[in-house]
């Protein structure tokens, strides 16, 4: 789907780690115009990983960004779906206006994946 949005889960929970953890997900957070980091923003991130599949309530979670405007949370490690090592990430509260991506890894072998959000007020 358009943007990574499928297998997206309304309200997945604020979590310390998915699962077993091994991969690292991270980012930041900015506001469009200005570039300011944005404090406190949730992100809801799943992929489909050794673990579970992305449609499975267990590869979801949250985090929120700290002052700096960066997230990372911990999480199985992603494996390839439909030929692609991909993760998911979502930004979904109505302050700003939904954004979904959707980043490939560079090898199935890598142990980290970053994406950055400018997100624009709704």
């Amino acid at each position: 789907m358009r943007g990574g949005s499928n297998n997206y889960r309304p309200g997945a929970p604020i979590v310390e780690r998915i699962g077993n953890g091994g991969f690292w997900m991270s980012g930041r957070v900015r506001r469009a115009g200005d570039g300011a980091p944005l404090e406190g923003i949730r992100i809801q991130i799943w992929a489909h990983t050794t673990e579970a599949y992305e449609r499975d309530p267990e590869s979801h979670g949250a985090t929120l960004t700290g002052p700096d405007g960066t997230f990372r949370l911990e999480m199985p490690q992603i494996v390839p779906a439909f030929g692609q090592a991909h993760g998911h990430l979502a930004y979904d509260d109505p302050e700003f206006e939904t954004v979904f991506l959707r980043p490939i890894m560079s090898s199935p072998k890598d142990t980290s994946l970053s994406a950055d959000f400018v997100l624009q007020p709704a």
